[in-house]
């Protein structure tokens, strides 16, 4: 349990459900649900909590599927309360966790630099992007980062460098018990119109190419070495394979939608029989690339 906290100027909600806070809109209760008001607001609330409580830090969130059990503990959400954003010095944007990566995008373009302008095709916040080394259209998020920060089980916020982790494709390995709260960003100068351009045409890529305004994560499975996800499952027919309220996307088999009031079972469903009929017909078997947690019922 966690007692009254005095000064605490978020919200601390319990029992709350995580559909309202994911997007594939499922998910069951969390005990707790903390949404702070700034970051100084969430190292109070950690610094007063019990440290054998369970902690989850969640964003927008994509690319996570929240079993529909719910989540011990507390859940802290950093979409639109971490989201202070600022030219660090002359070649660096600082970003908070819970700035959506497609701000992100814009807000560097505008400022006059490049290398970002690909965030736009991201379905989630910085935090997520650190988190997992996101990525789409030939970019990767850690190939800019210069610095983070991270926060502690005590709320002291840690600056680290590029050396205390170790990155690769759609993975991130932090020090334990330290999440990101902010990242460091080191951009060349660019060309704001040519950047604000291009991120133009990539969202009317996306859009055209993906099932963009439906209920999914984005990419449900990494690219296996030399292949695409997408391709692999269209070619064995599962577009438009579903279980329940939950379909593979007949515009992108790399993706799974809520389409009628889906269970996170469901969407868990589907994704085992995807993987499992891809790797009978193909003997490649594919990694998801959200992350499921949660409790099973």
């Amino acid at each position: 349990m966690i007692r009254d906290i005095a000064n605490l100027r978020g919200k601390l909600l319990k029992n709350e459900l995580l559909s309202h806070y994911t997007s594939w809109r499922t998910g069951g209760p969390a005990d707790y649900v903390f949404i702070p008001a700034d970051l100084d607001d969430l190292s109070h609330f950690l610094s007063e909590i019990p440290e054998d409580i369970p902690l989850t830090l969640l964003g927008l969130g994509s690319n996570t599927l929240v079993r529909d059990g719910g989540m011990d503990g507390v859940v802290v959400i950093t979409q639109g309360v971490l989201n202070k954003m600022a030219q660090a010095d002359a070649g660096t944007i600082r970003a908070e966790a819970g700035v959506a990566s497609a701000q992100l995008a814009r807000f560097t373009a505008r400022t006059g630099f490049a290398g970002l302008e690909f965030m736009a095709g991201i379905p989630g916040t910085v935090g997520g992007a650190l988190a997992m080394n996101a990525g789409c259209f030939g970019g990767e998020v850690w190939r800019h980062v210069q610095q983070v920060e991270t926060i502690t089980r005590r709320g002291e916020i840690k600056f680290r460098s590029l050396a205390d982790f170790e990155v690769s494709y759609r993975t991130v390995v932090r020090p334990a018990n330290e999440w990101f709260v902010a990242g460091h960003f080191s951009l060349s100068t660019g060309d704001k119109e040519k950047s604000l351009h291009d991120i133009r045409l990539l969202l009317e890529r996306r859009n055209n190419t993906q099932p963009t305004g439906t209920a999914n994560c984005g990419s449900v499975f990494r690219n296996p070495p030399g292949d695409f996800a997408g391709r692999l499952i269209e070619t064995c027919g599962l577009k438009g394979l579903s279980i329940g309220g939950a379909r593979v996307s007949e515009k992108h088999a790399n993706f799974i939608i809520n389409e009628n009031n889906a269970t996170s079972l469901d969407i868990e469903t589907l994704i085992g029989k995807v993987r499992h009929i891809v790797e009978q017909k193909t003997g490649i078997l594919l990694h998801p690339e959200v992350c499921i947690i949660g409790r099973v019922i």
